[in-house]
This record gives C-alpha cells, structure tokens and sequence, in this order.
C-alpha cells in the first residue's frame, strides 16, 4: 500500500503544523529512523557512551562518607575533565548529524515527491557539517544572550532559532549568516502561528520526556531509600556510580534524545507555512502541474 504524501510547501493553520508534523513521522517512521542511524548513528553510540563513562567518574569525585565533610578526589578530576571533554564533543556531533540528517531527508522527499535518495542525504549532511556548527553556535548565544534578557526575548527568539537550520538547508543560495538573519524576518509574517505551535510541540516534548524518566527516577527514590526514610549519605557516591542507574540516565538521555526530533519535523513544517505564505512558490508549482497533466 501506497504512503500518503505529506505536502511540505503549503500554508497551514495552526492545527494543520500540528497533525502534517506527527503525520510525515508515524508514515516514514522506518526508513526516517534507518536513515538516521545509519549516519548518525555512529555519533549518537559515542555521545551515550562518553556520557556512562562520565556519569561514573564524576560520581567519584565527592566522597559523602563522612557526613556533613565531603571531602574532594582530586586524583580523578583529571580522567573526568578529559571525559567531560569528549561527552561534550560527541553531544555537539550526534546533534549536528541528526538534525542535519532530519533536514536533509525531508529535502529529498519534497524535491522527489516522496521518494528519498540515501546517498544524496549523506553527502549533504557530512558537506555542510561545518555551516550546521556555526548555525548552531549562533543559536547557542542568542538563546543564551536572550536568556540573560529575560523571559520574552527567550520566548521570541525560539521561533526564528527553530527554522534558522531549515533556511540553510531548503534555500541552499543563502550562507550561514543569511539564513540566520532571514530567520528572524521570515517569522514575522505569521509569529503567532509559528509560536503556538511550537509551544505545543514543546509540551508534547517535555510530557514524553518526563515519561520515558519515570524509571530513573522510581530506581533512584527507592535506592536512595527516600521512601524508607534512611538516606545514606555515606551510599551516595557508590549509588551514582550505580550500573543501573547509569543505565537508566543513558537510556533517558536516549530517548530524550530522539524526542529532538520532532521539533526539529515541526521546524521545517513551520518553515515551509512561513516561506509559503510569503512567495506561495508551492502553489505556483502545483498550478503548473495541473496545467501540463490537461495538455
């Protein structure tokens, strides 16, 4: 049986972002998933390994054995900054790769109506590797520089950074710095739209989230014995370096992780309702469409 084609490039309603955004994930679910792990996936085993391995060291760093005098090991903090290092880093890469990947595929099934070219996707996403971190070091700084401000420039800003990689990547004529100061004029012409669905993609994110927690932290409470009322401080440091607690944080982060991707399908939906509704290039092309089908 033949999958529904989502059309990207038209304008949308604020319910319409909303169902085209979880409806193109649940039919291309598969090879969506496949297509992102086969090139990021690499990316994504190191960044959940590094961060086991620097969820056990820091977990020696404080000794709580006498309480009220925790002492510090300093004999650790060295592996654990150099740990510390290389989490950073895979995190940096899994979430350049996968984002780039998300975008890249959904090029692919826009330009060929459906139909994704495995190698196209992989060259893109590993030739703009570099303009995706200087995309997402400027998102880092006006995120964080709109964080210093205040509540409300937080709340404007997230909406231009959520389709600043989509720019990039379906106007390949503009460079890094263009899509990063379109972003902030394309939002303008429908904010409120783009706003309020990217607030409830952010919701959907966070409840799924909070779920996919719950055994994390179900295991802590009672390994903590919080439930009993006899916390230990003297256990704290074995319990963090616990195999299933730093299993359960990695599976955690994990899905967390993949969660990600449905703002980043919601980002390039707002994208293509914004871009539509300023040059309704997608209607113009269906209008030629239907024009060639008659001749």
């Amino acid at each position: 049986m033949n999958k529904p084609f989502i059309e990207f490039r038209k304008q949308r309603d604020f319910s319409s972002i909303l169902s085209d955004t979880f409806g193109f994930i649940r039919n291309e679910f598969k090879p969506f998933m496949n297509t992102i792990f086969n090139i990021a996936g690499p990316a994504i085993i190191i960044f959940m390994l590094s961060l086991a391995a620097y969820n056990y060291v820091s977990g020696d760093i404080f000794n709580f054995s006498t309480f009220g005098e925790p002492s510090f090991n300093s004999g650790n903090i060295v592996v654990t900054i150099i740990v510390a290092l290389l989490y950073f880093l895979s995190a940096i890469a899994a979430y350049i790769l996968t984002v780039a990947t998300v975008l890249f595929y959904i090029k692919s099934y826009v330009d060929n109506k459906g139909i994704t070219d495995q190698k196209e996707i992989k060259d893109n996403v590993y030739k703009s590797f570099w303009s995706f971190f200087g995309l997402s070091f400027l998102k880092g700084i006006t995120i964080i520089i709109a964080t210093m401000l205040c509540v409300l420039p937080v709340l404007y800003v997230m909406v231009p950074m959520a389709i600043v990689f989509s720019i990039y990547v379906f106007e390949p004529r503009r460079s890094s710095s263009d899509a990063y100061s379109q972003s902030f004029s394309l939002v303008n012409i429908d904010f409120w739209t783009a706003f309020g669905a990217f607030i409830v993609l952010g919701i959907i994110y966070y409840v799924l989230g909070m779920v996919f927690s719950i055994p994390s932290v179900i295991y802590a409470i009672i390994g903590t014995g919080i439930f009993s009322g006899e916390v230990d401080p003297g256990d704290m440091s074995s319990f963090a370096q616990d195999p299933i607690v730093i299993f359960l944080n990695v599976l955690n982060t994990f899905f967390q992780f993949l969660l990600n991707i449905i703002l980043m399908v919601g980002g390039a939906v707002i994208y293509f309702h914004l871009h539509e509704k300023t040059n309704f290039t997608g209607t113009y092309d269906r209008i030629n469409e239907i024009g060639k089908i008659e001749e």
